[in-house]
């Protein structure tokens, strides 16, 4: 296909090395109002807090004996929770765990409008936005690693960086796995022929150690062609880009 031979052709053939609830609630007050609505649990109300434990990692330290390291260095406050999470997580064997739990999270704040205030409302004292989160996810049967990451989310008034934090863990994760996302953006759905093309060129680009996870995007903006994203290369065959250019050239003085 055109768009595999012009992407073989422009990278290289080795791989690169985010109403506020009222204020100052008390905790039995608020919440026996916070339902979370999500799979695989359908409805989670909330009781009585629990005592809340202030560590983080909560499982022997690396049951395997060999050393943990993130795949990839993460900067900024969401790259370094994100990281911290990341090694907690390995050292319990929990990659998988975690990570669907904190999807699950994110899917939460998502669908219920009331929690995704919660989250976001430093108003609510610090005690009581603890005691929520602890009760909330203890109740849905989490991890003691992700019931104890919500809660220094939590206390350190961080909640509402949560979505922006599993992306990044998500990332981490990925690179630990060998897994390159690959995101395609064209104004109509790839053929199915094009698709396989496309990822056996990148499968050659990227190295065959590496999984190639193909998500198609329409996006009408770029007008045709197709966008090419994945980790922090974009490739761009848009008919849009190319209009430009080419405009820019037309508005170039000449010279005689």
């Amino acid at each position: 296909m055109a768009a595999a031979r012009h992407l073989r052709s422009g990278l290289p053939s080795s791989a690169p090395t985010s109403h506020p609830l009222n204020p100052r609630p008390s905790p039995r007050s608020l919440l026996p109002h916070i339902v979370v609505e999500t799979d695989p649990f359908l409805s989670i109300s909330i009781g009585l807090p629990r005592p809340v434990s202030r560590g983080f990692a909560s499982q022997p330290a690396n049951p395997t004996g060999k050393e943990i390291k993130v795949p990839e260095a993460l900067y900024g406050g969401t790259g370094n929770y994100a990281s911290a999470l990341f090694l907690t997580a390995a050292k319990a064997n929990s990659l998988d765990k975690i990570e669907s739990e904190i999807k699950t999270v994110v899917e939460a704040s998502k669908k219920s409008p009331l929690f995704s205030q919660f989250i976001k409302d430093l108003s609510v004292p610090k005690e009581t936005r603890v005691k929520a989160v602890t009760e909330i996810f203890a109740d849905a049967g989490f991890s003691d690693v992700t019931k104890n990451f919500l809660a220094v989310l939590a206390d350190n008034g961080r909640l509402k960086y949560i979505e922006r934090i599993a992306e990044r863990f998500v990332d981490l994760t990925m690179a630990h796995k060998g897994e390159v996302k690959v995101v395609v953006r064209t104004v109509i759905p790839l053929p199915e022929k094009e698709e396989k093309e496309l990822k056996d060129t990148l499968q050659d680009i990227l190295g065959k150690n590496k999984t190639i996870l193909v998500e198609q995007k329409i996006d009408y903006s770029i007008m045709g062609g197709l966008v090419i994203e994945f980790g922090q290369k974009v490739f761009d065959m848009s008919i849009r880009t190319r209009a430009k250019q080419m405009e820019a050239f037309l508005r170039q003085p000449l010279e005689f």
